[in-house]
């Protein structure tokens, strides 16, 4: 390259880049984006986008969620208007149409580094954002059983009969399967706790029964094995209800990576973003 690629670094995609505050998404409009990338010619531009369709269609991606065609009204003298083609690019349209142009071009050497990089610079944002939305539900729904458990135990219930209650619950909520059978199907040992593997809708779903069961408790003023049993089994058969009603079954879901696991990568990112800030 004879050029210092560095000047069609950060700065000049970064400036064109724009924000549908509507959607909450960001996007790069194709015929600004195409002199950026070193081609004058609307022509030239359009049979690479027209690959970098064809490239990330191969991969069963569904392209209209990062190539939305749009027609603007542009004025062509000084009065006349007319209808132009144009198209809004997602981050990764943007790196895809990238890595399928000429790579002669110093523009485009510079692109491909730029949206490779920050490409992967967002997966890892959204995995991380996955992952503390995850560990927040499996604390939100470890406070919920602390306080079920306290509430239970004052009315009565034992401990054995208040893990017989749990994993009867378990076995509305997860269509027939106790916690011991969900423990087996995850291949998790009998000495973990099952909500460490669990997806984060299957957290909520059963912080919500328990939180269900604890008002309910105290409202009705119910005592004893029974009576509270009965009533946790019947609020997780009501929340199982609400998710087959939409498609979702629990029991089908695949387990997660051991919480614990997320909680000390979490904890390692947080403390590498402190230092780099230093």
């Amino acid at each position: 390259m004879g050029d210092d690629i560095s000047k069609y670094g950060n700065e000049t995609f970064e400036s064109i880049r724009k924000f549908d505050s509507k959607l909450g998404t960001e996007y790069w409009e194709a015929r600004e984006l195409a002199p950026v990338l070193g081609y004058l010619r609307w022509e030239n531009f359009e049979n690479v986008i027209a690959k970098a369709i064809m490239s990330m269609s191969n991969t069963g991606t569904d392209t209209s969620d990062h190539f939305r065609e749009v027609t603007k009204m542009v004025e062509v003298g000084s009065s006349a208007i007319r209808p132009m083609k144009d198209i809004f690019l997602s981050r990764y349209a943007c790196y895809v149409i990238a890595m399928n142009g000429d790579p002669s071009k110093d523009e485009i050497a510079a692109a491909q580094a730029y949206f490779a990089h920050q490409t992967r610079k967002q997966e890892l944002n959204e995995i991380e954002s996955k992952d503390k939305k995850r560990l927040e539900a499996r604390q939100k729904f470890s406070e919920s059983e602390k306080v079920f458990s306290g509430v239970a135990i004052n009315r009565g219930v034992s401990a054995p009969e208040l893990a017989s209650i749990k994993s009867q619950g378990d076995k509305r909520l997860f269509g027939g399967n106790d916690t011991r059978t969900m423990k087996q199907k995850y291949k998790i040992t009998a000495s973990k706790p099952l909500a460490d593997h669990l997806p984060t809708v299957s957290l909520t779903a059963k912080q919500l029964a328990n939180e269900m069961t604890t008002l309910n408790t105290e409202a009705k003023d119910l005592h004893g094995f029974g009576k509270i049993g009965t009533e946790h089994i019947s609020n997780n058969t009501e929340v199982r209800k609400s998710l087959t009603e939409r498609g979702i079954y629990l029991e089908n879901l695949p387990p997660e990576e051991d919480i614990k696991k997320v909680e000390r990568r979490l904890k390692t990112a947080e403390k590498k973003n402190i230092e780099a800030k230093k």
